[in-house]
C-alpha cells in the first residue's frame, strides 16, 4: 500500500490558526450541539476560514460516531460525526482530526461543522 503523502504548510499553501473569542451557535433541529466562545479559525490558502470548535464545548450525547474518513496531507486523518436529530442532512455533518500533524496540533480535540449540514452556525463577534 502506498504511503499517504504528507506536505508542510508553507509560502504556496500557508495555513493559519488563531484563537477566537466570538461566540459559535450551532444548532440542529431546535437543538443547540455547540455553543463555545473558545474556537480557533483556520485559515488554509485561499480556502475560506474554518472554525474549529472544543469538544469540551460539544453537546456529544447528540453526535453518532460515523464509518467515514478522510485524508488532508497537510492535516493529517479525519474522522466524522453524524446528527441524527437532523435526518439525512446531517450525516457526516462534523469532523475532527484526532492525531493532527504538528504543524495544525492546536486543532486536536476539536471540531468543525459543514454550514449545509446543520440548521445554523451563529457567530456573534466578540
Amino acid at each position: 500500500m502506498a504511503e499517504k503523502p504528507r506536505l508542510l504548510p508553507g509560502p504556496e499553501h500557508p495555513i493559519t490558526i488563531k484563537a477566537s473569542t466570538d461566540r459559535v451557535v450551532v444548532t440542529v433541529a431546535g437543538k443547540v450541539v455547540a455553543d463555545t466562545r473558545n474556537a480557533l479559525v483556520l485559515q488554509e490558502a485561499n480556502y475560506p476560514p474554518v472554525r474549529y470548535l472544543p469538544l469540551t464545548d460539544v453537546d456529544e450525547s447528540l453526535l453518532s460516531r460515523s464509518e467515514t474518513s478522510s485524508y488532508c496531507p497537510y492535516k493529517g486523518d479525519a474522522g466524522y460525526y453524524s446528527i441524527p436529530v437532523g435526518g439525512d442532512k446531517s450525516v457526516d455533518a462534523l469532523w475532527e482530526y484526532t492525531a493532527p500533524f504538528d504543524a495544525v496540533a492546536p486543532i486536536v480535540n476539536h471540531v468543525a461543522f459543514y454550514p449545509d449540514r446543520v440548521d445554523s452556525i451563529e457567530v456573534t463577534l466578540a
